[in-house]
């Protein structure tokens, strides 16, 4: 293997992992908001995904942003493909099967994360215009097979290949046919961290509900509201899910690194190199190193960016569990969870409602969640009414934090749209099988009406 880079750190201690999670609290003045946002690329004339390479192609659209914007490109390494685009604190990803992702910087309101993801969106119709691509933002691929869809040539992806379907019968349907919007949080103590993660995780369920937008499989109407969901329940199930230890009054970072510890690696970085170590746990790793190389504080950062559940904690609490939607919902996501999170008292009123909803009962809603939305029944209720309290309770953490644009308006409006959603007990998935209810020609319509 290469040698270690001099300036990382070896891992010694438990001390030494929790490190990272300490050493980002923040006080509340600094607090920001991260979005990212994933969608696929479709040739519009050829009603086909649009490939890795070519005159039109995922490479050619990276090339042009960089040539036309300003993006820097990366490579894995010098030999290598194109396969992200910095700038300032943005970048441009690729998914394993070519879907782009902007995470956005980090802002401190949601008027400029919808500001930034204007210019993102411009600046892919100025380098490909929408009638040669379209960008596709639901939570599942509505018209691709595994056999349609490209591969990014990305070291970790081969790996992940290999491994995840040997954990989970729908990895490869994670990895390839889905997309999300996430929102990274910030906390201020580890007391603080543990509060939004619990909320977070009990609140993913009902979020996924509201935000459930993925009812087209292959070209026709599936039986599910959210296929993305479901792909989620049959994942690999060491790294994925709700942590039902998350709800223990006792949770701490030390809780969350003991289980990371003890979940499957996939692999080992050692400059632009990247080798394969499925099934050594990091904890054994750290005890006994693997083919000579010993631990480093890049690993464990690493091995952390491969857990998947609900709610993540890293440097920032990912909140992971919402479909990919349309231009104008986007932002609803990271204003929801600011609103719900960045309140003290929005904050407290969350814990307030979920102080009922046991892990186990919200894993035995997932399925239901999947197939029906805000359908679904949760303690008596439907699910509307559940999520109707949820988005009351963020639009007024949002009207509490009064940060406004130049129009006046406070972040409370980015979630106008996904409210009036909600008061008619629909999520995105309804109002998409509704418009197309009655086309002729269901691939042109889902091009028309899922385009960003």
């Amino acid at each position: 293997m290469a040698t270690i880079n001099e300036r990382d750190v070896s891992v010694s201690s438990l001390d030494d992992l929790l490190e990272p999670f300490h050493s980002a609290c923040k006080a509340t003045s600094e607090f920001a908001v991260g979005t990212e946002a994933e969608k696929f690329g479709w040739l519009v004339q050829e009603r086909a995904p649009l490939p890795f390479a070519g005159e039109v192609s995922v490479q050619a659209v990276l090339g042009k942003l960089a040539e036309r914007f300003g993006w820097q490109p990366e490579r894995e390494h010098a030999q290598g493909e194109v396969i992200a685009l910095l700038r300032d604190r943005a970048s441009i990803t690729l998914e394993p099967a070519g879907q782009l992702e902007l995470s956005g910087a980090p802002h401190a309101s949601i008027h400029a994360t919808h500001r930034e993801f204007e210019q993102h969106y411009c600046e892919l119709h100025a380098v490909f215009e929408p009638k040669t691509i379209a960008w596709l933002s639901l939570g599942f691929h509505p018209l691709a097979t595994h056999a349609d869809l490209p591969r990014v040539p990305k070291l970790r992806y081969g790996i992940m290949e290999k491994y995840l379907p040997t954990r989970g019968s729908r990895a490869l349907d994670m990895m390839r046919r889905t997309c999300t919007v996430q929102a990274n949080l910030d906390y201020g103590s580890e007391a603080d961290a543990m509060r939004k993660l619990r909320v977070g995780l009990a609140l993913q369920p009902i979020v996924t509900a509201m935000f459930a937008n993925s009812p087209i499989y292959e070209g026709r109407v599936g039986e599910r509201s959210s296929e993305r969901a479901d792909v989620w329940l049959h994942m690999d199930n060491d790294r994925a899910g709700l942590l039902p230890f998350a709800w223990d009054k006792n949770m701490s970072f030390r809780r969350y690194v003991d289980w990371a510890l003890d979940v499957p690696m996939f692999l080992i970085k050692r400059g632009s190199q990247v080798f394969s170590n499925t099934g050594q746990t990091f904890r054994a790793f750290m005890r006994d190193g693997s083919s000579g190389e010993r631990a480093t504080m890049t690993d464990w950062r690493t091995h952390l960016n491969t857990l998947f559940p609900e709610a993540r904690l890293k440097n920032t609490l990912e909140m992971r569990g919402a479909d990919a939607q349309s231009r104008a919902l986007t932002c609803a996501l990271p204003a929801l969870w600011k609103g719900l999170m960045y309140s003290d008292s929005a904050l407290s009123r969350a814990e307030q409602l979920i102080s009922p909803l046991e892990p186990e009962l919200l894993q035995r809603l997932r399925p239901d969640i999947a197939r029906e939305g805000l359908r679904a029944v949760l303690l008596g209720r439907p699910l509307q009414a559940w999520a109707s309290e949820v988005v009351e309770i963020a639009q007024s953490g949002l009207t509490q934090l009064n940060v406004k644009n130049e129009r006046g308006e406070t972040e409370a409006v980015y979630l106008d749209g996904i409210a009036a959603l909600v008061r008619e007990g629909r999520c995105p998935a309804d109002l998409l099988r509704a418009e197309l209810h009655g086309q002729t020609d269901l691939t042109d319509a889902v091009v028309r009406l899922t385009a960003v």
